[in-house]
């Protein structure tokens, strides 16, 4: 018992001790501590109450994080993850498929997808990853799988938006208005992949051995990113080693340009690593 501690400090620390959550520990922690005697004895009392509370804060941050994904298998893969998300029969599977040849139910009838369904679209040789999103309806943070799907679409890099009217792209407006991703709209005769991959801001770049052709896959970088960074993707020991690059394509001014690391690379360069012998 704290020296001169009051009723209402043990009235806290009795709350504390009958909470059953994380949430009512943190609640009634934060109570003791406003409760708590203010003399320089008690200095080491609320030095320790303030401790607890921070870890219980990362515990519950920490749980709730995974907690996000945990009741559905969700790892992303490839260069990108892009969340297909829209309201009842928008579309989300038949695109899926056509992008992918994921093999996912496609009907009529609404609420076809019950759960994420993945596919892997193929961009000129770079992997990115889509996961279809059971349709977004009214109140959606608050159905059984609000949650956890909401936290699949926030780790995404990009949503792409698929509605029928305007009152279904209010509700995806309405439900999703504190989303971080970046948002697309798909508009049926647009070029999708396309489109996806302008907003991903991703370059692909080839790399290529001396006297041979370019190499296929490409390798996919963050726009702005350099030959260094391409040199740390591909193999350390190119930046270890390295002397210069021979670059082509849309960032070189002319043929056969040799450059330094910190040349800034644009899309479909190709570029040739020469070491130090």
């Amino acid at each position: 018992m704290p020296i001169n501690a009051d009723i209402h400090y043990q009235k806290a620390e009795d709350e504390y001790n009958d909470a059953s959550t994380t949430e009512e520990k943190i609640k009634a922690l934060q109570n003791m501590i406003s409760k708590a005697p203010s003399h320089k004895g008690a200095e080491m009392l609320r030095k320790n109450l303030k401790t607890r509370l921070a870890k219980l804060k990362s515990s519950l941050e920490k749980s709730s994080r995974k907690g996000s994904f945990q009741k559905f298998n969700f790892k992303k893969e490839g260069a990108a993850t892009v969340a297909l998300v829209g309201t009842v029969n928008s579309g989300k599977s038949t695109l899926l498929k056509g992008l992918t040849n994921a093999n996912v139910l496609i009907a009529s009838y609404p609420f076809t997808t019950k759960k994420p369904e993945f596919g892997v679209l193929d961009y000129y040789g770079v992997k990115i990853q889509l996961v279809e999103i059971p349709a977004i309806v009214n109140n959606f943070l608050n159905t059984n799988d609000g949650k956890s799907l909401l936290g699949i679409i926030n780790s995404c890099d990009l949503v792409v938006l698929l509605f029928n009217t305007p009152s279904d792209k209010k509700i995806l407006d309405v439900e999703l208005f504190d989303i971080k991703v970046k948002k697309i709209i798909y508009i049926e005769h647009e070029n999708i992949k396309d489109k996806i991959w302008k907003n991903l801001d991703l370059i692909k770049i080839y790399t290529k051995e001396p006297g041979k052709p370019k190499a296929y896959p490409p390798v996919a970088l963050d726009k702005g990113n350099t030959v260094r960074d391409l040199g740390l993707k591909v193999h350390k020991d190119f930046i270890k080693n390295f002397d210069y690059s021979i670059v082509n394509g849309n960032s070189a001014k002319f043929k056969n340009m040799r450059c330094g690391l910190k040349h800034v690379l644009k899309d479909d360069d190709i570029v040739e690593f020469h070491i130090k012998k």
